[in-house]
């Protein structure tokens, strides 16, 4: 019962954070810098890794599925079944986890610490509102930059994907084959759905982040159990949307 009363609060205070968040981007020009400066940090951490990650995604993916369309001959179908895979679900999911895993933990280590050695309290009686100063830079740079890195994985997922499907000699489907039927089979649509769902993905991540780091209470010791309490927040809450935003998507026409 405890456990179900700590998480029905959880999504209260959520909620009430990401309402105050909404109601200050009113005041977005006076967090300039500090969004600059957000942004420039989340992309930093994520873009090597997630590099590596859609390379190889793209690659075991064009591996796998391309061999077993060999083997009834449609393998030039190959570059439709990776981008449409990559676009609308790998690539938006593993680009939220990469954020929650590397950005999302650093929020909330840094927002818990200030709020353990009350640098949070310092703030409020200085008259600043530490969600315009500092949950608002962080949302709305991971609005821009979770988005920005889906499409950059699509990308790479593709080159990977490829560059398998041209060199395995089972497959043997030319550069010119997998990005011809890709371009016939990946839609707009498609595209937007990944986008869609990393903009649902961006709001509960930092929220999450920040919301987390804001309730922490106790010594030191405090800061690690919130950043674990933030990720695997941040994990179940991705997990959840993915899954009824398809189903909306779905619904709509989207997908």
């Amino acid at each position: 019962m405890n456990k179900i009363v700590a998480i029905i609060t959880g999504i209260g205070e959520f909620l009430k954070l990401l309402w105050k968040t909404i109601k200050s981007i009113k005041y977005f020009g006076s967090t300039v810098d500090k969004f600059l400066a957000q942004l420039f940090d989340m992309c930093n951490r994520t873009l090597p890794v997630a590099a590596l990650i859609s390379l190889s995604i793209g690659a075991v993916l064009s591996l796998q599925t391309g061999i077993q369309l060999a083997g009834y001959g449609i393998q030039d179908r190959i570059g439709g079944i990776v981008g449409v895979s990559l676009c609308t679900e790998l690539a938006p999911v593993m680009a939220a986890i990469l954020m929650a895993g590397r950005v999302g933990s650093s929020i909330t280590a840094e927002i818990s610490s200030m709020t353990v050695y009350e640098e949070i309290s310092a703030l409020k009686t200085m008259n600043i509102d530490p969600v315009r100063f500092l949950v608002l830079p962080r949302f709305l740079a991971c609005l821009i930059a979770l988005p920005f890195l889906v499409i950059y994985m699509d990308l790479i997922g593709w080159l990977g994907g490829s560059l398998v499907s041209s060199m395995n000699q089972t497959i043997s489907v030319s550069l010119s084959s997998f990005y011809n039927d890709l371009s016939q089979v990946v839609t707009l649509s498609d595209i937007m759905s990944g986008i869609i769902k990393s903009l649902f993905f961006a709001i509960a991540i930092s929220i999450i982040s920040c919301s987390v780091g804001l309730l922490a209470k106790g010594g030191p010791r405090e800061i690690g159990n919130s950043v674990t309490k933030s990720v695997v927040a941040s994990f179940i809450s991705i997990l959840l949307l993915d899954y009824f935003i398809t189903r909306f998507l779905i619904l709509v026409g989207l997908l």
